[in-house]
């Protein structure tokens, strides 16, 4: 993991759009760089964001008989606006992913399996830089 990698989560994030774009920015210096645990991390990341902004099912539309098989009615009637997270519910989300890694790590240290256990320790050391 490269310095260069990383000056963009050097500052509090503010908003989830700063987050995102600040993940992404990191993301595309990672691919440049080939580090294969940032990539990744970083699209793990920015997937269970984009997850957790999904909206519930039941504030969708019900479907109608019309011109498409269960479609909804009317242009526009099919869309549902995305959750609205907030910073802390992002940096929430870093540290869990963060948890998760660290309990398979020394799961896979006690298991003896060396190789898992540092790749895993890579991407923990990526999350642990944001």
């Amino acid at each position: 993991m490269g310095a260069a990698v990383w000056p963009y989560c050097a500052r509090i994030m503010r908003t989830v759009n700063e987050w995102k774009a600040t993940l992404r920015a990191a993301l595309k210096e990672a691919m440049r760089a080939r580090n294969a645990p940032a990539t990744t991390v970083l699209r793990e990341l920015l997937a269970a964001i984009d997850n957790a902004e999904a909206p519930d099912l039941s504030v969708a539309p019900g479907a109608t008989d019309g011109v498409f098989a269960g479609s909804a009615g009317g242009l526009g009637s099919g869309e549902v606006s995305r959750l609205l997270l907030s910073p802390e519910a992002v940096q929430a989300l870093v540290q869990r992913e963060i948890q998760e890694r660290q309990e398979a790590v020394d799961l896979y240290v006690k298991l003896g399996k060396h190789d898992e256990a540092s790749g895993l320790k890579a991407q923990v050391d990526v999350l642990l830089a944001l």
